[in-house]
């Protein structure tokens, strides 16, 4: 199947943003502030290092995916983000203009498949040296995509898709690399985070910012968050931390995982969890794209850990933990 290409960086006339929720009024204003949380917030406070997560289905990509980034399940399609590497990018001896390498070059895409992994669209997305999409979001309608340069303190575009028409709106710009977005549906704002997740934003949908604050954690570096009623966020992630003298030392490091869960009024760190199950190419599965539902005292947990050149390829890894409440 050859898939259609939207190829926004080719000069496709973007729609222009739509105006900021009206508070009180639909699906993402503020009137869910009074929600109870979720399954998954009570489900995920029980989660601990001994939680038992067991592969219950893999499900293999069979077109190029490049280095995945962020996942989304919106109804009966799945959105991954990806960035393919044109021009790796190459650090300075010293900063030039506040940067410590150079630009790089590359194409962002977003690809949307059926639930089973058959590609029907592949979305091209960036301008210029905005090419690397980070961890994505479904809000029930659009899916939030942003964009950055592949570089910390640079600059980012924040898109949505709709979710069923595939329509490409350019919402907003940003200074500073954002990986990762949420839009918190108690509040209609969105959350990013910086390279590293060493900050949050938050923003109005024109892409006014409203706040910012610094990640109090430094256990693992989130690569792919979800928003959880009632304002909170669920991020997955990794940490490359050095080895030991005898297996290598600090050129040979290990990839730590982790889950944790963040309150979006207080920001602070909920629940943290190391998570080491290995994909088929080695990489510890919360490493970019992943995301986690709840049924009871089951959660389920949705990852795509490895690139396409790896292994067996890009995989949809499913698994499954039942957990014991206490």
């Amino acid at each position: 199947m050859n898939p259609i290409k939207l190829a926004l960086v080719a000069g496709l006339t973007l729609v222009a943003a739509a105006p900021a929720a009206v508070a009180g009024a639909g699906t993402h204003g503020p009137t869910d502030h009074r929600s109870r949380d979720s399954a998954l917030v009570k489900t995920f406070g029980a989660v601990d290092r001994g939680t038992q997560w067991r592969l219950v289905d893999k499900m293999r990509l069979d077109f190029p995916t490049f280095h995945t980034e962020g996942i989304a399940f919106a109804g009966d399609r799945i959105f991954l983000s990806a960035v393919e590497i044109l021009e790796p990018t190459v650090t300075y001896p010293t900063p030039v203009d506040g940067y410590d390498r150079s630009p790089g070059k590359g194409v962002g895409h977003v690809f949307v498949m059926d639930r089973q992994g058959r590609l029907e669209k592949d979305i091209v997305l960036g301008e210029g040296d905005a090419y690397h999409p980070g961890g994505i979001e479904f809000d029930g309608k659009d899916v939030w995509v942003p964009v950055a340069e592949y570089r910390p303190n640079s600059r980012s575009i924040v898109y949505r898709v709709d979710a069923e028409s595939l329509r490409v709106r350019k919402q907003f710009e940003v200074d500073d690399h954002f990986g990762g977005i949420v839009l918190d549906k108690s509040t209609g704002h969105l959350v990013g985070n910086t390279w590293g997740s060493r900050r949050f934003a938050e923003w109005d949908r024109r892409g006014r910012q409203l706040s910012t604050w610094a990640n109090t954690s430094f256990f693992v570096d989130y690569q792919d968050c979800q928003y959880v009623p009632a304002g909170k966020m669920l991020c997955g992630g990794v940490a490359n931390l050095p080895q030991t003298p005898s297996a290598g030392g600090p050129a040979a490091t290990y990839e730590l995982g982790g889950l944790a869960l963040i309150d979006l009024r207080s920001h602070r760190v909920l629940r943290e969890v190391p998570l080491q199950q290995w994909s088929t190419a080695g990489h510890v599965v919360t490493r970019n794209p992943v995301k986690v539902t709840a049924d009871g005292a089951s959660l389920t947990m949705r990852v795509a850990p490895d690139n396409g050149e790896e292994g067996n390829g890009t995989e949809i890894l499913t698994y499954r933990a039942t957990i014991q409440k206490k």
